[in-house]
């Protein structure tokens, strides 16, 4: 995840309407004026959008699509393509409890309990991070230098969390198997769950542990989005993370570097000669990690930026 440095608030306060035929507070109400209008997704998208963006977020036409589509169980497309769909009562109230919900800055993918992630869909739960659009960084730099997607690579995965890392490479080759860690035992509890939606439950464990304790070695992969935010800053991060993301899956120490060391420790260990080691860092982080892990013995191979141009991932070889 994206390392944060200002404090934000929550602004669980703004008032919003989403207005029936009878005015009740609480309810978006529309601006159109027209009885017809106002219980149709077009309108109600709209109000949807200008409440959203009243508090503070940012493309929030884009958000109120996304929110509606979640409250009507329905594809994004379809609330795209059909603004004179009409919404019934009970659609209606789902939407404003997912609103008010939204405005008090729980994330849309933390109400309905589920996160896409590589083109593949993942449940979260209390005990995982939500994962984010930048990870996938560490996917996309693993299969650049391990093209050959037939091979039965051996994979770890440090901090699995919902798995999606593990189970996204193992998605791409169909000969591998790995072995996703986490301390939090109900992480591993719903990485197996999601290895079993995914059809990959065979070619995946989960295990409940710190690290590489009681890990043997022979991987030709290791993956990691270990915690890293230093621990002065979680308090400031915004309430979407702090109030949301489990403290174990961000708090990286005074330094934000704490993993890092124990991870770069064993790598030596772990990886097979000529193995190769993908990590998620900081934005600010590059120069560090790269040091421990050189200091570890490992051959830097390159930093690698996010979609946003942000340093996002270090990659190294045994």
């Amino acid at each position: 995840m994206s390392q944060g440095t200002a404090c934000r608030n929550g602004t669980a306060g703004v008032s919003h309407t989403f207005a029936d035929q009878t005015e009740r507070p609480g309810r978006p109400r529309s601006g159109h004026g027209r009885g017809e209008d106002i219980a149709t997704l077009g309108p109600a998208i709209a109000d949807i959008a200008a409440t959203l963006a009243a508090a503070g977020f940012d493309e929030p036409r884009r958000r109120a699509r996304r929110l509606v589509a979640a409250a009507l169980g329905v594809s994004e497309t379809e609330v795209f393509a059909y603004p004179e769909r009409k919404l019934g009562p009970a659609e209606r109230d789902q939407t404003a409890a997912m609103l008010d919900r939204v405005l008090a800055r729980e994330p849309l993918t933390r109400i309905v309990g589920r996160r896409e992630f590589w083109g593949l869909e993942f449940s979260l739960s209390p005990d995982t991070l939500d994962p984010r659009p930048e990870t996938e960084t560490v996917v996309e730099a693993v299969l650049a230098r391990r093209p050959d997607r037939r091979q039965p690579y051996r994979i770890l995965d440090f901090g699995t969390g919902s798995g999606c890392l593990l189970l996204a490479l193992l998605s791409e080759f169909p000969h591998a198997n790995g072995i996703g860690v986490d301390v939090a035992p109900g992480a591993a509890t719903t990485a197996r769950r999601n290895a079993a939606a995914l059809g990959l439950a065979d070619r995946a464990r989960f295990l409940v542990g710190d690290w590489a304790s009681a890990l043997a070695d022979g991987f030709e992969i290791v993956a990691a989005n270990p915690p890293y935010i230093p621990t002065t800053v979680i308090p400031c991060l915004p309430p979407e993370v702090r109030d949301h993301d489990p403290r174990c899956a961000l708090d990286g120490g005074s330094d934000g570097l704490a993993a890092y060391r124990k991870i770069a420790a064993e790598l030596p260990r772990l990886l097979v000669p000529g193995g190769l080691f993908a990590t998620e860092i900081g934005s600010d982080q590059a120069d560090a990690v790269s040091a421990l892990l050189a200091g570890a013995g490992l051959t830097l191979d390159t930093v690698l930026p996010d979609l946003a141009g942000l340093p996002r991932c270090v990659i190294a070889r045994r």
